[in-house]
């Protein structure tokens, strides 16, 4: 899924159920909710998908999660630079 579009992913059904960590994100104005991104990584386990992030040095990607019923991110967090 890596250099997919969030958009792309969505509409192929690739993202449900997973945590994705998103790079060169927009976002909307008023909700200030990713409307639109690279797909970076994705894991079903948030915990692994962070520790992947952190040892890649990616510390300021969207990390969002899409639930089983639909496509919608419903959560939104920034990974956090952790001390090594």
């Amino acid at each position: 899924m890596r250099g997919l579009s969030l958009q792309q992913a969505k509409q192929d059904g690739l993202l449900r159920g997973r945590w994705v960590a998103l790079d060169e994100c927009r976002y909307d104005t008023k909700t200030s909710q990713v409307i639109e991104g690279s797909i970076v990584d994705s894991d079903e386990d948030l915990v692994e998908l962070c520790t992947r992030m952190r040892r890649a040095d990616l510390q300021h990607c969207a990390i969002l999660f899409c639930s089983e019923d639909d496509e919608t991110p419903r959560f939104t967090a920034r990974v956090a630079r952790v001390a090594h």
